[in-house]
């Protein structure tokens, strides 16, 4: 199976950066879009930011101009780069790829554990 390894998440002051990365593993044909959701306990996961297989981005309107999301094909890794980090983007952060195998006929989607982002005040 494709298996999604989130890291760098932390505790950061308000104010900071943090840069996620996403590495997508196993036995893939390829990867169509790729994204970041996040989730805080009692609301719905929502989405954080999306890039296309041609890096075409979307971003939610609480992070445009703060965060920007990456890929590097070659390595099938996403990256979410953070800045100006307020104590209202704690959350915990998933990592979400839109995946073929080479046995498929249809892509899935994948979704990694999480990593946990936490901004003091």
């Amino acid at each position: 199976q494709v298996q999604l390894v989130e890291s760098g998440g932390g505790l950061v002051q308000a104010g900071g950066s943090l840069r996620l990365s996403c590495a997508a593993s196993g036995i893939i044909f390829s990867i169509n879009a790729m994204g970041w959701y996040r989730q805080v306990p009692g609301k719905e996961r929502e989405m954080v930011a999306l890039i296309t297989s041609g890096s075409n981005t979307n971003y939610a309107d609480s992070v445009k101009g703060r965060f920007t999301i990456s890929r590097d094909n070659a390595k099938n890794t996403v990256y979410l780069q953070m800045s100006s980090l307020s104590p209202e983007d704690t959350a915990v952060y998933y990592c979400n790829a839109h995946v073929r195998r080479p046995t498929d006929l249809t892509s899935r989607d994948y979704w990694g554990k999480g990593t946990l982002v936490t901004v003091s005040s």
